[in-house]
């Protein structure tokens, strides 16, 4: 599979903003990697879209899409392509539509590595791309991992508890999204918790949108789910806009997103472990 040829295009999009609820100006946070190095979160997941963008070959496109004038700055101090976009985008799929008039009409096939998501492994977002190829009725794909037995037992205890401990979604037989929650779907006896089979599939924030399925997203209101849940991705559900759920393997890799302060620690010792400068 590659980035170009008669498929078009495929542009990896950064979206990044300063004024996070949780977490205000974050993208700018240092981060110590595995020799000591600090770098900022929006360089980390810039360096995470480039590998990405060398694993799938071709002619693939990294911008950074943001709507603070620092942020912008600071990306293209190391090199990055930034995009300045609406202080209203109200997500980041809503941050890569505000872009899509700046890609080239050749790029069929965008991807939303989210800017806080710098640990997200390279075959993550060319498997997706890799699906997109092959089946052009497919609007949408985002990626899942199945939960372990471990992993079960945590989500439960933190929903008993009152937290969120991730999200979680149903598919079809065909891995069409059924339904994404932060509520641990699906419900199972308690004499199966623990079983390896059961489909709890953890879902990873990563998106490759068709370019015709991004535009329609900007076009679509936003959904009473979307706004219950906190979840972007039920507007393309709510809109009749069918979502390809891709189950990916980790490989071992523990994924952590920065969301709060409490998230540097285990995000400084992933990338010890490997060996990420």
């Amino acid at each position: 599979m590659t980035g170009g040829g008669r498929d078009g295009r495929v542009a990896i999009v950064v979206p990044a903003r300063h004024a996070s609820t949780r977490y205000p100006g974050k993208p700018m946070v240092a981060i110590r990697g595995a020799t000591g190095v600090e770098r900022p979160l929006i360089r980390r997941s810039w360096d995470a879209a480039r590998a990405a963008a060398d694993a799938m070959g071709g002619d693939v496109r990294v911008i950074i899409a943001t709507d603070d004038v620092r942020i912008a700055e600071l990306a293209e101090g190391f090199g990055a392509e930034v995009m300045m976009t609406p202080e209203a985008c109200a997500n980041g799929t809503e941050r890569c539509a505000a872009v899509l008039d700046r890609i080239d009409d050749d790029t069929d096939i965008v991807v939303n590595l989210q800017g806080d998501a710098l640990l997200t492994p390279p075959w993550f977002l060319s498997e997706l791309v890799a699906v997109l190829r092959a089946d052009p009725a497919i609007a949408v794909a985002t990626p899942a991992v199945r939960a372990t037995p471990l992993v079960h037992r945590r989500l439960l205890d933190d929903q008993a508890a009152g937290r969120v401990g991730g999200t979680t979604v149903a598919t079809a037989a065909d891995g069409r999204a059924l339904y994404f929650t932060k509520a641990v779907i699906p419900h199972v006896p308690d004499a199966r918790i623990g079983d390896p089979a059961l489909p709890v599939l953890l879902h990873v924030g990563v998106y490759a949108y068709r370019r015709a399925a991004l535009a329609r997203y900007a076009a679509l209101p936003e959904s009473l789910l979307e706004q219950l849940e906190g979840l972007e991705q039920l507007r393309f559900l709510d809109g009749g806009v069918p979502v390809r759920v891709v189950e990916v393997d980790a490989r071992g890799c523990e994924l952590w997103e920065l969301n709060n302060p409490s998230d540097l620690a285990p995000i400084e010792a992933q990338l010890a472990v490997r060996g990420m400068e």
